[in-house]
């Protein structure tokens, strides 16, 4: 089983940029990620109650998963992609964060 080559993306959440790895045609699925988190995360930002960054990650990353594991997901659906994705997801998410971790 071989790797898949990545390209770097830079995206930006919550008015941050992060530079990330992700494979060719996982693009636009990441694209759509990165929209979905970023709304998120300003509707809790504007909600007015929490003001740390690492919070509202935190806060959006419950609701998300929330959401995740109370949809009923229909026949057919390969649960181990979607947890092999989420994994790709988090690992993407560590590894932009450490190197955010590196400026400060």
């Amino acid at each position: 089983m071989s790797a898949k080559p990545s390209d770097a993306l830079d995206i930006k959440i919550l008015d941050r940029d992060f530079r990330v790895a992700c494979p060719p045609d996982e693009k636009a699925e990441l694209l759509e990620s990165v929209a979905y988190l970023d709304k998120r995360m300003r509707e809790i930002r504007d909600a007015g109650k929490i003001a740390s960054a690492e919070r509202i990650a935190i806060m959006a990353a419950l609701n998300i998963t929330h959401e995740f594991l109370t949809t009923r997901l229909g026949s057919g659906v390969d649960i181990a992609d979607y947890k092999r994705r989420m994994q790709a997801m988090q690992a993407t998410i560590d590894e932009a964060l450490e190197d955010q971790d590196k400026l400060f």
